[in-house]
């Protein structure tokens, strides 16, 4: 009974302030609106210069085929390799094409390393397209995510994203906020026990989290027509367990803080590089070694890994149970740790 009024005491305080509410649904139609456009490792718009030494019929079909692309832009055909090298060098082009002799040359401006490799790789893809002897040695078959469409990738790690910010940093904030008020002593002085404080404080932010999750799928599907492929149980099975894992850090970090400033930058500080070395963005295989070794304790990688299997190639239960054990062991962990660390004056 004292944990429904407490309850229904953390849902009055956030119906109480006017900026809550607010960042609480508008922030997730936001990102779900905005960031499967943006966050994408596509690259376009690569200059091209072509030195065609040649002049074959086939070298200017190669040359009409970068002119169709809608990864490049043709930046006319330039005399020497030197005048090519030029616009290089002034950043008037990314990529030099020089064709002789039937061999082709790609130099691509490494001063932008993710433009240069992707789009030396693009191209070299249009190249060997052209050439029937390597072309027939290999062929590509997408069995997932077949359209290659880039948004079906980063949607369930938005998910994510969301899950933690809502669930993490809200409860944090929300305790150091009282901690500043002195309001939670008020609580420490009353025969509230410790877990009713600690449930009060975190199933709000796990109902709001959960609710926030339907909403994005319901986006996913109504704005992108992309819809999980596999059991959608298993995919709140998946944010609840990512919930309990940063409230209870969100837990943690207000119990050692005094302010609000100081639990934000702690809690930022563990944020991003959860994030950052969770695979999110790019493959944990290509991270150094002692960086990869981080993600077998690092639960967002778990997540990461587990909602795409699930989302995207439509695994079940036994395609993720690995993960699931992870998660689980590491939330109940960090929940410990949190119900210790949090200290009540009677």
């Amino acid at each position: 009974m004292t944990l429904r009024y407490l309850i229904q005491k953390e849902f009055l305080q956030m119906r109480r302030n006017a900026f809550m509410p607010k960042i609480i649904f508008i922030f997730p139609i936001m990102v779900m609106c905005v960031m499967p456009w943006v966050m994408n490792q596509e690259v376009k718009n690569i200059v091209v210069d072509v030195v065609d030494n040649d002049r074959t019929t086939q070298s200017q079909q190669l040359v009409h085929r970068i002119e169709a692309s809608r990864y490049f832009i043709f930046g006319g055909q330039k005399a020497t390799y030197a005048e090519a090298m030029k616009d290089i060098e002034q950043s008037r082009a990314d990529i030099i094409i020089e064709i002789k002799d039937g061999r082709y040359l790609i130099a691509a401006n490494a001063v932008n390393g993710t433009k240069g490799s992707i789009g030396s790789s693009y191209l070299s893809q249009i190249v060997t397209s052209r050439q029937p002897i390597l072309n027939s040695r290999f062929s590509t078959l997408n069995l997932y995510n077949k359209g290659q469409n880039y948004k079906v990738y980063m949607i369930p790690a938005l998910m994510g994203i969301l899950m933690m910010m809502l669930c993490g940093f809200l409860p944090a904030l929300n305790i150091v906020g009282e901690k500043e008020k002195g309001t939670i002593e008020q609580i420490n002085v009353t025969p509230v026990s410790k877990w009713s404080f600690i449930l009060a404080k975190l199933i709000p932010y796990w109902i709001i989290g959960l609710v926030v999750l339907t909403v994005c799928l319901l986006l996913s599907w109504a704005i992108y027509g992309i819809t999980c492929q596999g059991p959608l149980c298993l995919v709140y099975l998946l944010a609840i367990l990512l919930a309990l894992f940063f409230s209870s850090l969100g837990l943690i970090i207000s119990n050692y803080s005094d302010t609000m400033q100081q639990a934000m930058l702690v809690m930022w500080f563990f944020v991003v590089c959860l994030m950052l070395l969770s695979g999110l963005f790019t493959p944990t295989r290509s991270m150094p070694d002692w960086a990869y070794a981080t993600t077998y304790v690092n639960p967002m990688h778990y997540f990461i890994d587990a909602i795409r299997t699930v989302f995207i190639r439509g695994g079940g239960f036994s395609a993720i149970a690995h993960q699931l054990l992870a998660l689980t062991a590491i939330a109940l962990f960090m929940s410990g740790w949190a119900v210790v660390s949090y200290k009540k004056n009677n």
